[in-house]
This record gives C-alpha cells, structure tokens and sequence, in this order.
C-alpha cells in the first residue's frame, strides 16, 4: 500500500525559480569570478582599436591633452580666471567627465554590441559590463598621463583649502589628500556597472534609449562644473544667491566628479559629496539588480 501511495501521489520536484535576488547575485559574482576573461578581452579591445598604429594608445592622451588645453585657455579667458588654477581644474574634470560618459554611452549598447558573444558564449551577461567598464579604465589610466603634465606645470607643493570661491578655483596644490582619490575612482566604476546594467538592459528591449541617452549626455555636460566652476554660480549682483549652487549640488554627476577631482587638486572633499554617491549607489544597484532578476534571460532573445 506504501508503494501504491507512493506511485500515486509522487513528490514532486521543487520548483526552480528563474527569478530570484539570488541569481542576480550570482550573476555578478561570477562574471567577477571570471576577470581573468573580461580583463584579457578589454585589454584586446583597445590593441585592436590601435592596431597598425605608430604610438597607438597614445593617441588617447594626445587627443584628451588637445581638447582639455582648448577647453581651459577658452573658458578662463572667458571667466577672466588664472589660467594656473583654472587649466588644472578643467583637465582633471574633463578626465574624470570623459570616463563617465565613456561608460554611460557604451553602457547603453553593452549587450547589442556584443550579440554574438551573448548567442555562443557560457558566460553571465555581466561578464559584458565588466569588460566594458574595464576598457574604460584603462582608457582613463592612458588619460592620466594628461594629469601628470598638468601637476608638474602647475601643481604647488603646498596645501590649499578647497572651497566654493567666488573668483574660480582655487590654486591647486599636493596634500595626503590624493590618496582619497582612490577609493573616489573605485567608487566610481562600481556605480559605472551598475549604470551599463541598468541602462544595457533596458536598451536592449527598447532600441530608442541609447540615441535618447546620447543626446541627453551633452546637455548633462553644460550642467556639470566640469568647464565652469561652481562659484561662478555666486557671482550674481544683489540679492541671496546662495539657492543658484542647488543648480550644481542637484546634479549627481557633479559629486561623482568631485569625490575624484578633488583629491587630484590636492584638496579635501566635503563630506556630503561621499554621502550622496553612497545613496546612489545603494540605490543604484538595488534598481540594477532589481532588472537584473527580472530580465536577466530574457537578453539573448533580445539581442
């Protein structure tokens, strides 16, 4: 009778959920796990970019030196600033501006991008991400030469307090304070995951979102102190004109670049700028993980 029960009335097998936090978690933890193949394939991106070229990646810092010494004689004769404080300002920004739209952009077309590889290879669509971000790193570590000019032009050995000003930047100087740069840039590119996710997800079910996000980048760059400074915000005639700088401190972009820029300058960063990228990025990777669970096998129909 036992056996008769059992036939009859057969356990059935647990339910496998394709929807769960957990594999989201393991997606990332295991395109992490596989660094070895992202790193090797980033790194592939940018020799095949430059193959058959005399100084190849070199022309990365060549055109990001060209663009940023246009950029800070322009602007500082336009805002009558010091072009020795101002030209170091907007190259570190410029910088750090040119990472982040590398990986906003690209993030966008992450997956459409890589179709072929998402249809054959065994690997977790975030493998993808990681390869991408990565490529943007190394572009920015090519950028950095840019920086090490500037900071032997211009750069003070001495310590500034860094501050909103009035008249424009203030004088860059070198502190212990540039190794806060650090966890700012790590900081950093983990948000810039978590936007290529996101964002790659998305634009992967509707092809609408990377020429919309392309388009809307550029405005998004006149809004952020990258060429301008803050302080030119307080330089109204009359009136209480403290209420202007929410145009800077609303934008999230802005303290991004500041936890990064900073430290570079050789000045402290405001507690509230690593308070509001923090929020940002808890939140940020709550809503990726969020798509992540939801869509996550859904991609390769999509591609």
């Amino acid at each position: 009778m036992q056996a008769t029960s059992t036939l009859e009335h057969p356990e059935a097998p647990p339910a496998v959920k394709s929807r769960s936090f957990k594999r989201a978690f393991a997606d990332v933890r295991e395109a992490w796990d596989h660094r070895e193949l992202w790193g090797h394939l980033g790194w592939q991106d940018i020799k095949q970019r430059y193959r058959r070229s005399v100084i190849g990646p070199l022309w990365i810092t060549i055109s990001m030196g060209t663009t940023a010494l246009a950029l800070g004689l322009l602007y500082s004769v336009l805002f009558k600033t010091d072009v020795a404080t101002f030209l170091p300002y907007v190259t570190v920004g410029f910088i750090i501006w040119n990472f982040i739209v590398g990986c906003v952009t690209e993030g966008t077309d992450v997956f459409i991008a890589n179709e072929g590889l998402i249809k054959h290879l065994p690997a977790p669509i975030s493998v993808h991400v990681m390869r991408m971000v990565w490529r943007q790193v190394l572009f920015f570590l090519h950028n950095l030469v840019v920086y090490v000019v500037v900071l032997a032009i211009f750069f003070t050995s001495l310590n500034h307090e860094y501050r909103i000003s009035e008249n424009g930047p203030v004088h860059p100087g070198l502190s212990w304070t540039i190794v806060l740069a650090i966890p700012g840039f790590v900081l950093l590119a983990v948000n810039a995951v978590w936007i290529s996710l996101l964002f790659g997800v998305i634009s992967t079910r509707f092809r609408d979102i990377p020429p919309v996000v392309n388009s809307f980048i550029n405005l998004v760059f006149f809004m952020t102190p990258i060429v301008w400074d803050a302080g030119v915000l307080q330089r109204v005639a009359g009136g209480d004109s403290q209420w202007r700088v929410l145009i800077a401190e609303l934008n999230p972009v802005f303290h991004f670049v500041e936890i990064v820029r900073a430290p570079l300058l050789g000045h402290a960063v405001d507690w509230h700028h690593w308070a509001i990228v923090g929020g940002f990025t808890v939140v940020g990777w709550f809503a990726a993980l969020v798509i992540l669970r939801n869509y996550r096998a859904r991609v390769s129909y999509w591609v």
